[in-house]
């Protein structure tokens, strides 16, 4: 094989320094040659020089003036690659000293950029406002439109879905309304092509096309996430001006809030409408049922008060009247029953059923000459004239009482065939009535099921009316939990880009490794390219 000449205690010298090196023993000063040294390998290294020149003009082939040089083959490569491994510290320090003006240039190049960014870029001022967005709503009213889910991982994925409207396209719209955001030249930036775009393009066009943009800007500057493990939400709001961030948090916030409102209402509102719809209906429905009711009682004659038929009443009345004509028919029976045995018996006199002021007028008389005669027997005897006369007077007035106790007769006969005439009378119309109430019956049975259908229809109707009316307003109620908790405040310092001295100190370092790098690189790339085969 093929190797470079140099003196051999040379080489031995430096292997001996280099593994002082290695072991830690020596410094990188130990590879530096002597002055004599150098005097005495500079002939030698001048001589192999001329070797390997008169070698490779000697073994080269000749080469056509006019052909590519010829490029190294594949295995050459290969070899060449090989030797990387043989790279050592004295190598890298060469090929960094090398470089030292690539590295310099890095260096001056990445601080100026540095600078620069630092003196054109825009600042950034960031505010935070931490808000507490409760899953469930305020409890305003006891049936409420929308349900709370007790379960914390629905809760945790409303949070969420509340927390994709706070950065959703609509809050921001009304905030770039509210603030006028599309007049604001950080949000609608202006081009040199604006007035030549505007020529061609109607006020409508352009209107839509700077709230658009004003859109994109504010998006980007809008971040919100949720804390671990609670219900709070974190909102970042960056612009260039600290006051100004403030106002947008602010802003955000208001339109979060009336988004969130707004959502419900007009949730509430397409039930409330919904329900109004189903009202016309319902109310059509109850109608009609309550008019087929009303044509059932006309049709079969059914009245009611107080909820009962009046034939029912009045068999019920019928029913009292034909009972107490009963008990009068009964007494009047028994009394001209008794009537008719004393005259029988011959008992007017003492019979106390024959009441009357001139039977009473009468028994007294009777009473007393009987007194009389009771005496006059004692006093004159069987056969005195005043006795006979007595007696003639007590059989005048026994005379009159047996006709008085006949007319009373004949009057309680005329009031037995009166109650009796009356009684029949009351049972036939008893009668006639039960019949027309087991007809009306038999008709209330269908009034009943039409009055229930109606009753049914008439209770969903009023339920449907008062909720509507409920939901309606239930609109004007804003029942969202959503709270503030930390307010954004104006920012002390600018969170972009950071200070000029930090962006200077960053940029020499990337100067500095971009530099390294290159010299490095650089210098392999020449190893390997003026690496040559050994020969063995």
């Amino acid at each position: 094989m093929y190797r470079r000449s140099e003196p051999e205690e040379q080489g031995l010298r430096l292997q001996t320094r280099y593994r002082r090196l290695r072991s830690g023993e020596g410094s990188l000063l130990d590879l530096v040659p002597t002055p004599e040294e150098e005097e005495a390998i500079l002939p030698e290294v001048r001589g192999s020089e001329d070797r390997r020149a008169s070698f490779r003009a000697v073994n080269s082939p000749p080469r056509p003036v006019a052909r590519e040089p010829v490029q190294p083959t594949v295995g050459e490569w290969l070899t060449r690659f090989q030797l990387i491994g043989e790279i050592g510290i004295d190598d890298v320090i060469l090929w960094l000293r090398d470089g030292m003006r690539w590295i310099v240039l890095a260096v001056v190049l990445c601080v100026a950029a540095a600078l620069a960014y630092a003196l054109t870029a825009s600042p950034r001022y960031t505010v935070y406002t931490d808000i507490v967005v409760d899953p469930s709503n305020l409890n305003v009213v006891s049936d409420d439109v929308f349900t709370s889910n007790p379960q914390r991982d629905a809760q945790l994925l409303e949070v969420e879905s509340k927390l994709r409207i706070l950065t959703s396209r609509n809050v921001l719209a009304r905030v770039i309304d509210k603030l006028q955001l599309t007049k604001d030249v950080e949000f609608v930036k202006p081009s040199p092509l604006d007035f030549l775009k505007n020529l061609l393009r109607s006020d409508q066009e352009e209107a839509a096309d700077n709230h658009l943009a004003a859109l994109r800007a504010l998006t980007e500057r809008v971040e919100a996430r949720r804390e671990e493990r609670s219900f709070v939400v974190v909102m970042k709001v960056w612009s260039e001006e600290p006051e100004k961030a403030v106002v947008l948090s602010d802003a955000i916030v208001d339109a979060f809030e009336t988004e969130l409102f707004q959502s419900a209402a007009e949730s509430a509102g397409r039930v409330a409408q919904n329900l109004n719809a189903r009202l016309d209906e319902l109310r059509r429905n109850v109608t009609e049922a309550e008019k087929k009711v009303e044509d059932f009682r006309r049709a079969n004659g059914l009245q009611s008060t107080n909820g009962e038929l009046v034939s029912n009443q009045l068999s019920s009345e019928l029913n009292t009247q034909v009972l107490a004509a009963q008990q009068g028919f009964i007494q009047a029976e028994t009394r001209y029953k008794q009537m008719s045995a004393a005259i029988a018996n011959k008992q007017t006199a003492s019979a106390s059923v024959f009441e009357s002021a001139n039977m009473t007028s009468l028994r007294q008389q009777y009473n007393t000459l009987q007194q009389q005669i009771g005496s006059m027997r004692l006093i004159y005897g069987e056969r005195h004239p005043r006795l006979v006369s007595a007696r003639s007077e007590r059989t005048t007035l026994e005379a009159a009482m047996d006709e008085e106790a006949r007319r009373i007769l004949e009057r309680a006969k005329a009031d037995f065939d009166r109650e009796q005439s009356a009684l029949d009378a009351l049972r036939a119309k008893a009668r006639a009535e039960k019949s027309n109430v087991f007809t009306d019956n038999e008709a209330q049975v269908q009034l009943r099921d039409l009055e229930r259908d109606a009753r049914a229809k008439a209770a969903i109707y009023e339920t449907h009316l008062a909720r509507a009316q409920q939901i309606a307003e239930r609109q004007q109620i804003d029942a969202t939990n959503v709270r503030v908790i930390s307010r954004a405040m104006p920012p002390n310092s600018r969170t972009w880009p950071p200070r000029t001295f930090i962006l200077l100190i960053a940029g020499g370092v990337a100067g500095l490794l971009i530099g390294v790098a290159a010299a490095l690189s650089l210098g392999l790339w020449r190893y390997v390219r003026g690496a040559r085969p050994i020969a063995g």
